[in-house]
């Protein structure tokens, strides 16, 4: 399956950064060198899907990737700007990669809102 060129949207990828602060605690950044990305972007919806994020499934999109900026088991819980500039925070987090024969299903989740119900 190709994805077709005029069905795909921008999209920024920032690699995610956990350091500590003085006190012990996490604190996340983001790279300040975005990949560009091209991404076909939908809203998730289906059965399983509102069983698994309930009242936050507005929150979250599907998209279909091909190219190898993304790697299964290494991008997860990083951050991509969508809605939002390059050089802001990022305003999705990547949830999950999952591998097909030609691209790569990414389950995309807005930043700042909270999983299950």
């Amino acid at each position: 399956m190709r994805l077709r060129k005029r069905e795909l949207q921008t999209v920024w990828l920032k690699h995610r950064k956990v350091t500590s602060d003085d006190e012990g605690n996490d604190v996340i950044t983001y790279s300040e060198d975005p990949k560009e990305l091209q991404m076909n972007v939908q809203s998730a919806g289906g059965q399983v899907m509102a069983q698994i994020y309930g009242e936050n499934l507005p929150y979250v999109k599907t998209c279909k990737y091909q190219g190898d900026q993304l790697k299964v088991g290494q991008n997860e819980k990083d951050g991509i700007c969508m809605y939002v500039s390059k050089d802001k925070d990022p305003d999705y987090e990547v949830v999950a990669i999952q591998p097909f024969s030609t691209h790569l299903n990414i389950t995309l989740k807005k930043r700042g809102t909270e999983h299950g119900s």
